[in-house]
């Protein structure tokens, strides 16, 4: 019997080095192509995926085009839009694949909304860059003019910085659930989804970005998945990474992550959330797997889970993903 399993897209599968429309779509078809394979092996499947460079640019496009007749766009008004670009790339990819190799499937995308806490403390330190660089002078008058937070990025610049607070709940949760109860491969929480809290009237979005792997993973939860896949530029995740005692993570306790995270053995700004929102879906499914992987491990899985597998269970189960 086929599992449930939610697949997260790192950047690699959208963007390389072309950042045109056609460029991103090409390397979509590819990616499409390895996601039709758990598809073909009888799998539940959906997908999200990051929005950080596309989103970075439509901000830049906004600024650059500000005017008093053609105002800029806010920031959760271009996660819609870059949610809806990339969602609409990703479907129909995976639609011709689907047609190409006679899979009976269709799949949809969902431009999905966020629900975060108004008192989370990422909204009193945000820290979270997006938009274009700017020199201190621009930085200081850019604060004059919005009231937004402006600070130094790595010696290039500095940059606005925006709260990522985390996911509560999704709140197309249900739809998403009905069409993948019907048949359909899904694609949903995009770039962490439209971040919104909660008022009196209905949500209201904020200027906010969520982390794409901790959406992606209460997404997992409330699905219900089997099997959460986070997808990254390597086949395993590592510790003393670099160095010559580097070693290979293949199977896992979560245990033993949280002890690596106290060893800082995880970048913040690559792995760690990963590991972090691996962990935070066990914790809350912990019968469920995770695992953090390459796009081109995929094919692999069809004989076992491969890639750094991590479970909240001391059973170490070897068996493929069919039983």
């Amino acid at each position: 019997m086929g599992k449930k399993i939610v697949v997260a897209l790192g950047g690699n599968a959208i963007l390389t080095d072309d950042p045109t429309a056609q460029g991103q779509q090409k390397v979509l078809k590819y990616t499409a192509e390895k996601l039709a394979n758990l598809v073909k092996q009888g799998h539940q499947l959906v997908v999200t995926h990051g929005n950080g460079p596309q989103v970075g640019n439509l901000l830049n496009q906004q600024l650059a085009a500000n005017s008093e007749k053609n105002p800029a766009l806010p920031l959760d008004t271009c996660v819609a839009m870059t949610q809806g670009s990339i969602g609409y790339w990703t479907q129909n990819a995976l639609n011709e694949v689907f047609q190409q190799q006679n899979i009976k499937k269709q799949a949809v995308s969902v431009v999905t909304q966020c629900l975060v806490d108004k008192n989370d403390p990422a909204f009193k330190n945000p820290a979270k860059p997006v938009g274009p660089f700017l020199t201190e002078e621009e930085a200081k008058a850019a604060h004059t003019q919005d009231g937004a937070t402006y600070k130094e990025d790595a010696g290039r610049g500095f940059r606005k910085v925006v709260p990522s607070p985390k996911p509560k709940a999704i709140i197309e949760y249900p739809m998403v659930k009905n069409l993948i109860e019907s048949g359909f491969v899904t694609i949903s929480a995009g770039g962490g989804g439209v971040p919104v809290i909660e008022t009196e009237t209905g949500y209201q979005g904020v200027e906010a970005v969520i982390d794409k792997d901790f959406a992606a993973a209460k997404l997992a939860e409330m699905l219900e998945a089997d099997y959460f896949i986070i997808l990254t530029g390597v086949d395993n995740v590592y510790i003393n990474f670099g160095k010559e005692n580097q070693q290979k993570l293949e199977d896992v306790h979560i245990s033993e992550l949280k002890e690596y995270i106290d060893q800082n053995q995880f970048a913040a700004g690559s792995m760690l959330p990963k590991v972090e929102a691996v962990i935070e879906f066990l914790e809350n499914r912990p019968q469920a797997a995770a695992i953090i992987t390459s796009l081109e491990n995929l094919e692999n899985l069809k004989n076992g889970l491969t890639g750094t597998v991590v479970r909240n269970s001391h059973l170490r189960m070897v068996s493929d993903m069919h039983n």
